[in-house]
């Protein structure tokens, strides 16, 4: 039923609106004529294409830069945690040392205790005194050979991924940078193409340019003319009639998809062997 109206309105168009005498309008003239307004048509889709992503970038940047900033953060902490974990370590070894050197002090006392002992209790005193100290040295040895390997662990990682950690900042100053050029480039490219578009618009008759918008606002994806790729729409993927094949290639007709209704055109390359078959 589209392709019905559609073909009347072309008729109409031609006869009575462009201001070409009926008389004059040959075969030819009128396929050139529907011709140059399908391509009119494509040409104005592909840049409203375009202009859709554009947009969608656009609106979009504030959610991608949030998400760009939480896989940063993610990267960034997991090299973190590990500088972390060795600079805890090395905060531990040190004070487990310092608690090791307390201790010998405290056993050297302890064992001048046992030598100046006068009697069998400040002789005991003495002997569980060192007996605890040596515990207690053991156990800070202990600790220190736990944290010594974390340290090693922890090193043995960041030498590994040494190249990412000095880079860390400076990749992360280069992913902002590049992100905000792409935006900037977006946005002028959007400014740029509404300007144009305003151009090839006005080249649409008036009735043309009301059946795009209509297909345009109807459909999801923004389609309202739809290149035809391997036989089929290629904007619903449904395949076309053999005889709407051989009108597209052959017609001056504008037709259209019967299952999704939007405007059909077959490229130039289409189009060639499709005439050479």
């Amino acid at each position: 039923m589209v392709a019905m109206l559609l073909d009347a309105f072309s008729f109409v168009i031609f006869y009575c609106n462009m201001g070409v005498r009926k008389e004059k309008l040959l075969t030819g003239d009128i396929f050139n004529i529907v011709k140059s307004e399908l391509e009119t048509l494509v040409e104005l889709q592909k840049t409203d294409t375009r202009i859709r992503q554009l947009n969608e970038n656009i609106e979009t940047a504030e959610e991608r830069r949030a998400n760009l900033e939480e896989e940063f953060e993610k990267h960034a902490s997991s090299i973190r945690e590990i500088q972390n974990n060795r600079d805890q370590a090395q905060s531990k070894r040190v004070e487990l040392e310092a608690h090791i050197a307390e201790s010998k002090t405290s056993l050297e006392r302890a064992n001048r205790n046992l030598t100046t002992a006068q009697d069998q209790k400040q002789y005991e005193a003495a002997m569980r005194e060192i007996d605890a100290l040596n515990k207690q040295v053991s156990k800070y040895e202990t600790g220190i050979l736990e944290n010594l390997e974390i340290i090693e662990e922890a090193e043995k990682v960041l030498a590994e991924r040494a190249e990412e950690v000095a880079n860390l900042d400076s990749d992360w100053e280069k992913t902002q940078a590049d992100f905000e050029a792409k935006l900037g480039s977006n946005k002028a490219e959007l400014k740029k193409l509404e300007g144009e578009r305003k151009l090839v618009f006005a080249e649409v008759t008036p009735e043309l340019a009301s059946i795009y918008n209509r297909l345009v606002t109807r459909s999801r994806d923004g389609l309202a003319v739809a290149e035809v790729v391997d036989d089929a729409c290629s904007a619903c993927f449904m395949s076309l009639r053999k005889q709407l094949l051989v009108d597209l290639n052959t017609t001056s007709k504008i037709l259209t998809c019967e299952n999704c209704t939007r405007i059909l055109y077959v490229s130039n390359e289409e189009h060639v062997e499709a005439t050479a078959t």
